[in-house]
């Protein structure tokens, strides 16, 4: 983090130095996330811990309530430059700071509360595993080489698949272009924003140069696809903030949650998870969708499997629970056959004419080719007056083919609505389901450290602790000699050392770390920039 503020300060956006003081978060000490709560809540937002990578839906829904989440984990010294998976760096000391900055903050906001309607496919929730898995093996301190190249067989395998792409996995691409790894400006004077790079000393560096392709951000970044385990070989430049939401909003009028319709629903089908549709009149449909049926290009009935509800400005009607609807719903749409005026246009005087009010036998024939005989028992209507469901008793519906509903005793409730007018994930009324029983991903953590990892970790913390203590003595020169010794690869522990050197006049070990560091630098070109940064702060 010493070097890393050192370089941003130069390079990244100047929301950053501000916001990493705005948002509590500390150069000298692993994030605290009661105290960033506490700052957080300052500037509207707050923060929750969660265990590495969750759902892309879920992560979109904690932003739409302005939480931001952050990883419990802390990546490895292996991956100190750049870390395969979130980490407490990555999303406190990267994303929290530029949340501060008023534009981009309600940006994130926004761009939760859209993708929080995105529709996922199956092949997402099968990336998603997969990758989650991939990057907690990588991120293990005894790593499994072998379930590692497993595991990113699998993932390779997955994304070389050539399937359609879904909504969620396409606005993930705009989130991974801004958010993670974002530059602003113009094509020759940018600052970093992304929180993937201003977290990766390794890639705040590395996106400066020439090698990585500049873009000039606009929607067509939804296209373009990423891997979240390497460097990045292109980033985006957005001219600034507002820009954001701009792009944000021309992609959201191509999503279902604005345009639902047949390919609205298809795409809830194929999802396989808990979904809405709203009708033109307003009422909602939640649950899983598993069937639809168009005529004339529009839908003319859906179907849903399980637990189902129905609400109305995303607050549930009463007697429409999931407890009415515990293994789906039917129910016809569009126009009636021969009728140019749809029901829900339909006036009171109108209702009467066509048989449809309270007592009245009715068949009713729709254009799509579903008829739906029975007793009308009541209405419920929307704030506009309009009818927006048809509740009857002894009824049939069914089509040329089959009988869809039939019962003398349990009621059918007629849905009303010549369209659907919007298609989305999740839940029309969030009191409706209780979603707490989901199954999560396998954890693939060391479930046991080793003595040798205990060993070196209580020695780091041993430094740090005499790092803070006011007078060295004999005692704690030789402790740190015997660590020089007892660690000769350890380079982060040797650099820690290093700086302790000069205040106790220790010329003579400084000279023998120096000389380690050298050898490990010739060893290992990977850590040459790191140890050369290193030597550099302690003689600065």
């Amino acid at each position: 983090m010493r070097k890393n503020v050192t370089f941003l300060s130069k390079v990244a956006h100047h929301s950053y130095v501000d916001g990493l003081k705005m948002t509590g978060v500390s150069i000298d000490e692993i994030p605290d996330m009661y105290g960033m709560n506490r700052i957080l809540k300052e500037i509207g937002w707050a923060a929750a811990a969660v265990d590495g990578f969750i759902p892309p839906a879920a992560f979109m829904e904690f932003q739409a309530y302005n939480v931001l989440v952050i990883a419990v984990d802390i990546r490895t010294l292996d991956h100190i430059e750049y870390t395969p998976a979130p980490d407490i760096i990555h999303e406190a000391a990267g994303h929290a700071p530029i949340i501060a900055n008023p534009e981009y903050s309600e940006y994130l906001r926004r761009l939760g509360e859209i993708g929080s309607k995105a529709i996922s496919s199956k092949h997402d929730w099968d990336v998603y595993d997969a990758v989650r898995k991939l990057s907690q093996l990588k991120e293990q301190e005894e790593p499994d080489e072998r379930a590692i190249a497993a595991a990113q067989r699998k993932v390779d395998e997955l994304q070389s698949k050539d399937v359609p792409a879904s909504e969620m996995s396409i606005i993930r691409n705009l989130q991974w272009w801004t958010v993670e790894y974002g530059l602003i400006g113009s094509l020759d004077d940018y600052k970093i924003y992304g929180a993937g790079l201003l977290s990766s000393i390794g890639e705040s560096i590395w996106c400066l140069k020439d090698n990585v392709e500049k873009i000039p951000y606009s929607i067509d970044a939804a296209e373009v696809e990423f891997d979240i385990t390497r460097p990045q070989p292109k980033l985006f430049v957005t001219p600034n903030f507002a820009y954001l939401s701009k792009v944000l909003e021309e992609f959201a009028e191509r999503m279902a949650l604005r345009k639902g319709g047949v390919v609205g629903v298809e795409m809830l089908i194929d999802s396989q998870s808990i979904g809405t549709i709203e009708l033109s009149t307003g009422l909602q449909i939640t649950g899983v969708f598993d069937k639809v049926k168009s005529y004339n290009g529009k839908v003319s009935y859906i179907s849903t499997t399980g637990l189902t509800s129905l609400a109305y400005r995303n607050k549930e009607l009463i007697g429409h629970s999931t407890l009415e609807y515990q293994e789906g719903f039917i129910t016809p749409l569009g126009k009636l056959k021969g009728i140019n005026l749809a029901i829900e246009d339909m006036s009171p005087l109108d209702l009467e004419t066509y048989g449809i009010y309270e007592g009245k036998e009715l068949s009713l024939k729709y254009e799509g080719g579903i008829e739906v005989l029975g007793r009308v028992v009541t209405g419920t209507r929307n704030l506009q007056g309009k009818i927006m469901l048809i509740s009857l008793t002894n009824c049939t519906v069914r089509d040329a083919q089959e009988v869809l509903f039939e019962s003398k005793d349990n009621m059918f409730h007629l849905a009303v609505g010549k369209k659907v007018v919007s298609a989305f994930a999740g839940l029309s009324d969030v009191y409706a389901f209780d979603l707490r029983d989901h199954e999560l991903s396998p954890s693939f953590k060391n479930k046991n450290k080793s003595q040798v990892i205990i060993d070196k970790e209580n020695t780091y913390q041993d430094v740090r602790d005499i790092r803070f203590k006011a007078e060295f003595n004999m005692g704690i020169i030789k402790k740190l000699e015997a660590y020089v010794h007892g660690y000769p690869k350890e380079w982060l522990l040797l650099l820690e050392i290093l700086e302790l050197t000069g205040k106790f006049n220790g010329d003579k070990l400084e000279m023998e770390i120096l000389d380690l560091l050298g050898e490990i630098k010739r060893n290992k070109n990977e850590l040459v920039d790191l140890i050369d940064s290193g030597i550099q702060m302690y003689h600065s």
